[in-house]
C-alpha cells in the first residue's frame, strides 16, 4: 500500500534484482534516475511490470531500460498493480484513491471503485479473474486500521472480509482461489507487529501462518502454490516504511516458520508490494535501494 509518488534520495540507488528458488540472485537493472516499485512478471515470462515516477513501465528480463507503458487519463499510480489472469489486462491502484484497469499494452484506463468515502488499494485478483482484493482506508484516514474487502473485478459493491480489529494489509489470492493470504496486526497489541495469515475466501478458517518477532508483511505465493515470498522488517517497524535493513525471504508454503533463503538488503516500501512471481514458479523479483553515500545510511 502507497499514497505518494516517490523519489530517489541523494546518493541513493533503485536496483532490480531476479532471485531463484535455488537461492542464486542476478541484479537486472540498476539506476540513479527513477525509483522504481513492486515488480509484477508478465504472463509470458519475458518482462517484469513496475511503477515509478507515476506511471507504469515494463522491463524486459534480458536486459534494457525500462519502457513506459501509454497509458491515458490515469492519474499518478503508486505500488499496487496486480495483472489479469490472463496477462492482457492489468489492474492499478493510483494516489487518488481508486481502482483502474487497463490494456498492459496501453490506452484508457477505466475506473472500478466507486466514490464511497474510501481509499481503496488493490493487492489480489482471484484466479478466475472475478473478484479483486484490497484494503479499504475510511476517508483515507492513515490513522485508521486497514480493512480487508472484495470487490467483482467489472466493479459494483464491495464486501468486508472479517480479519479482526488490526490493520491489514496484503491481501493476494491463492493459486487454487480458495485462501486471501495478507499481513494483519489482529494477532497482538504490540503497534505495527504485523503477521502472516490466511483467510478463506467467504470469510472462515482465519490462521496465523508463522508466530515471528519480525513484522512480516506481503506474502506473495508462486502460481504453482508449492512456495511463497514475504519480506521482513525490523522488530518494532510501525507500517511498511522505505529504507530500512530488510530481508526478502523465501518459504515452503507446507512451512512458513523455517526460511529456505534470506535476501538483506535496504529497502521497505516498495521491494516486494506484489506479487512478483515468474509464471514457471522458479524465479521473483525485487528491489532494493541502497545508499551509496554512506553519510546518507
Amino acid at each position: 500500500m502507497a499514497d505518494a509518488t516517490r523519489t530517489l534520495q541523494p546518493g541513493q540507488r533503485c536496483e532490480v534484482w531476479v532471485a531463484s528458488v535455488s537461492g542464486a540472485s542476478q541484479l537486472l537493472y540498476s539506476t540513479d534516475r527513477i525509483l522504481l516499485e513492486a515488480p509484477n512478471w508478465t504472463l509470458d515470462g519475458t518482462a517484469l511490470v513496475l511503477n515509478g515516477d507515476g506511471k507504469l513501465w515494463t522491463l524486459d528480463v534480458s536486459g534494457g531500460e525500462p519502457v513506459e507503458v501509454p497509458l491515458t487519463g490515469a492519474p499518478d499510480l503508486n505500488n499496487d498493480h496486480v495483472l489479469a489472469p490472463d496477462g492482457s489486462r492489468i489492474y492499478l491502484s493510483a494516489n487518488d484513491g481508486h481502482i483502474y484497469q487497463a490494456a498492459l499494452a496501453g490506452g484508457p484506463v477505466d475506473r472500478i471503485t466507486e466514490d464511497d468515502g474510501a481509499f481503496h488499494f488493490l493487492h489480489g485478483v482471484s484466479p478466475d479473474g472475478r473478484e479483486l482484493a484490497y484494503v479499504g482506508i475510511e476517508a483515507g484516514d492513515f490513522t485508521q486500521p486497514g480493512r480487508l474487502m472484495t470487490i467483482a473485478s467489472d466493479g459494483g459493491a464491495a464486501a468486508r472480509v472479517d480479519v479482526g480489529p488490526g490493520h491489514c494489509d496484503g491481501p493476494e489470492y491463492s493459486p487454487d482461489g480458495q485462501w486471501i493470504y495478507l499481513n494483519t496486526e489482529s494477532f497482538t497489541s504490540a503497534p505495527g507487529h504485523a503477521q502472516l495469515a490466511r483467510i478463506r475466501r467467504h470469510g472462515s478458517g482465519f490462521e496465523r501462518l508463522l508466530t515471528s518477532d519480525s513484522v512480516d508483511w506481503f506474502p506473495h505465493l508462486s502460481p504453482d502454490g508449492r512456495f511463497a515470498t514475504y519480506i521482513r522488517f525490523p522488530s518494532g517497524t510501525e507500517g511498511h516504511p522505505a529504507d530500512l535493513p530488510v530481508a526478502v525471504v523465501l518459504v515452503s508454503t507446507e512451512d512458513w516458520t523455517t526460511s529456505l533463503q534470506t535476501w538483506p538488503l535496504f529497502g521497505g516500501q516498495g521491494t516486494l508490494n506484489v506479487n512478483s512471481w515468474s509464471p514457471d514458479s522458479t524465479r521473483f523479483a525485487f528491489v532494493a535501494y541502497p545508499l551509496t553515500d554512506p553519510s546518507k545510511d
